[in-house]
């Protein structure tokens, strides 16, 4: 069985952590899958994917080392090619990656006590967004 599932929505600020774990979650009973695997992917080049204990602490925490990693007041050349002075959305999104894949046994997503399934909003404007999930695996 492969059956998919959009989820869209709105990020209002740059560095934005928004927990979907609650919306795959509803997504995946809807397939009525058993075991296999969710694959999702954010349509776009400015967000990524990942998984991390969503509280209010790192959600300070992680933009503040993406920061240091990619700065966003650097001269990036992408800014130089398009003015859009979004370069370092696109490099931390790179860095990251488009796309996580995460388990599902008895009918549920295999995620630790403290994890949960991040979309994370690099971009520096608010965005719509959609992510694609796509569910693999064995009915019920």
């Amino acid at each position: 069985m492969v059956k998919h599932v959009q989820i869209e929505f709105q990020t209002d600020t740059h560095h934005k952590m928004v927990d979907i774990t609650t919306r795959v979650e509803e997504a995946l009973e809807q397939t009525g899958m058993a075991d296999g695997a969710a694959l999702i992917f954010v349509i776009g080049s400015t967000g990524a994917l990942s998984t991390i204990e969503y509280e209010p602490g790192l959600q300070r925490d992680f933009p503040e080392l993406m920061q240091r990693l990619i700065p966003q007041d650097l001269d990036y050349r992408h800014n130089q090619t398009w003015g859009d002075g979004n370069g370092h959305s696109h490099l931390r999104a790179t860095l990251l990656g488009p796309s996580l894949t995460v388990p599902v046994v008895d009918g549920k997503l295999v995620l630790g006590t403290w994890q949960q399934i991040v979309f994370l909003e690099f971009d520096n404007r608010p965005r719509n967004r959609r992510l694609l999930v796509q569910f693999m695996g064995e009915t019920r």
